[in-house]
């Protein structure tokens, strides 16, 4: 046999021999080609230009051609079916027209013969099925093709599938690279900015203490207010960073006794903030709740904003909000529908809708008081439509929180 040393294989006939290993059924083809064909070798070829490559094989004949193995295409009838891809089937090569003459069978003692093209997802020519022996054989040939046929049709959309399969898994490691990259981009870009944040507040504060003019205090002003709005970007960056980084937003709990003046001064920060002199408040709270005051206090100030930059201007905003032993309610309600395919979006990043009009942010508001919410082992949902206007909900059990599994 002028079989080729298997050292010679290239990267990528190394790669087709691995994609035909991962198909599970090769093995079952090949054993059944055996045994449609009653021959005693069977095999799944990579054929190039000037090669026959095994990927798989069936032997009980002891060919001696294992995966890997080699044969010089000119010494092969499969030179011929890659020259013009269609099938080869003789049963008697010594009692044949043509194939009593051909070199293939005198050079490997070969009496019994199929061989079906393989062809590549694209259609280009991938290699062989086929199977031989050497003694005469009798089969229906019509039979035998046909069968042959459709199993190398399988193989071929097996290949397709795997190579779908691979470049989806490329595509995904790549698209968690990226993500991954740019999630941490974003935690680094946040933490560096607060030293020159820090910096310029320490200098505004130290302005503050100086004799100004009026003029000079208007600016002063503005430099404050910039930089009190810059500061809450930075803390949005930073707990958007810590929600996608896997590490969720950071919460303390204590036993808040006076959150509802703490709650208050949000409701009027946020009147100031946007002019709404609307905001309606119903609290009940029956007493000390275990939370971070400070994050439902974020929370409560993004859907009171929210509310009031995106709810209908001619109806006022209602803040209701109702504990008992076993859960806290936190409500927001505001005129105005948000539009049913945005519903669903309105709690990942960036959500905003791109409009003509400049609006403050980022558009990390809602995610980050879904992930407050996530925080403290509650839930916050939305209902919107035409008759009833639109409904923020923030739920929490009241006394599971002791239990509660927290991000460190």
């Amino acid at each position: 046999m002028q079989q080729l040393d298997a050292s010679s294989l290239g990267e990528d006939i190394l790669k087709d021999i691995a994609q035909i290993g991962t198909i599970a059924a090769v093995p079952r083809i090949l054993e059944t080609v055996a045994h449609i064909t009653g021959s005693r070798f069977a095999a799944v070829a990579r054929v190039t230009d000037s090669k026959w490559i095994a990927c798989a094989t069936y032997d009980t004949l002891g060919f001696g051609l294992g995966v890997g193995g080699q044969l010089v295409l000119e010494t092969t009838i499969c030179n011929e079916i890659r020259q013009a891809p269609q099938p080869v089937i003789f049963g008697h090569a010594s009692a044949h027209p043509h194939f009593s003459t051909h070199h293939t069978p005198r050079i490997y003692g070969l009496e019994s013969y199929v061989s079906v093209p393989i062809y590549r997802p694209d259609g280009s020519f991938f290699g062989t099925l086929c199977a031989i022996d050497s003694v005469p054989a009798t089969f229906d040939e019509a039979h035998v093709v046909r069968s042959l046929e459709l199993f190398a049709e399988m193989i071929g959309n097996y290949l397709h599938n795997e190579l779908k399969l691979q470049q989806a898994v490329a595509d995904l490691s790549a698209a968690q690279d990226i993500a991954g990259l740019r999630d941490q981009f974003i935690a680094v870009l946040g933490h560096d900015l607060r030293s020159p944040l820090q910096a310029a507040s320490v200098a505004t504060e130290l302005l503050e203490l100086e004799p100004l003019s009026e003029r000079a205090q208007r600016f002063l002003a503005r430099i404050r207010g910039s930089l009190g709005r810059i500061d809450g970007l930075v803390n949005d960056v930073l707990d958007f960073a810590r929600g996608r980084l896997g590490g969720g937003i950071p919460v303390t709990l204590s036993s808040n006794a006076d959150l509802v003046a703490q709650l208050m001064q949000v409701v009027q920060e946020v009147a100031a903030a946007t002019g709404r002199t609307d905001i309606q408040t119903n609290i009940v709270l029956g007493g000390p709740l275990l939370c971070d005051a400070n994050r439902l206090a974020q929370l409560l100030a993004n859907l009171l904003t929210n509310a009031a930059l995106h709810g209908a201007a001619d109806e006022p905003i209602t803040l209701s909000i109702d504990a008992d032993d076993e859960e806290f309610v936190l409500q927001v309600h505001n005129g105005g529908v948000i539009a049913a395919d945005k519903v669903d979006k309105l709690f990942t990043p960036f959500s905003r809708e791109i409009g003509t009009e400049p609006r403050p942010g980022l558009g990390l508001g809602l995610y980050i008081a879904a992930e407050i919410a996530k925080a403290h082992g509650g839930t916050l949902s939305v209902k919107s439509d035409a008759e009833h206007g639109t409904r923020f909900t923030f739920q929490m059990p009241a006394l599971a929180h002791e239990t509660l599994a927290l991000p460190a």
